[in-house]
């Protein structure tokens, strides 16, 4: 289950997510919302936060996520991380070269560093 976070800037999409994360996150919470942003910006800063209740992605949510990158190859300004499961963040640091935009990843404990980071 995804949902977003409402605190932070306009120009930066925060979303966190718990439970197993499935194509209809995508499709009804994170979507729209990156959308929303690049209607009113040119780019988009994104917070995306697994908690420690997530469980894992199903491989129609990684299809999407695939989707979304594509989709906004020079939309993505900023990508910020925030998770404790280690093999996400193995995952990431390893393909973060294909990935658009600056990305950084950060413990759950450090997300008030997160959330400045990806607004600065």
């Amino acid at each position: 289950m995804m949902r977003l976070l409402s605190h932070l800037p306009d120009h930066v999409v925060g979303v966190s997510a718990s439970g197993q994360v499935d194509a209809k996150d995508y499709e009804s919470v994170l979507m729209p919302a990156i959308e929303a942003v690049l209607q009113r910006h040119q780019q988009v800063r994104v917070l995306h936060q697994l908690t420690a209740a997530f469980t894992g992605f199903t491989a129609a949510a990684m299809w999407d996520d695939a989707k979304l990158g594509l989709a906004n190859g020079n939309a993505w300004e900023r990508i910020a991380v925030v998770t404790d499961v280690d093999w996400v963040a193995h995952a990431i640091r390893m393909f973060a070269f294909m990935m658009p935009g600056r990305l950084k990843i950060f413990s759950n404990e450090q997300r008030p560093d997160a959330e400045k980071w990806v607004a600065a």
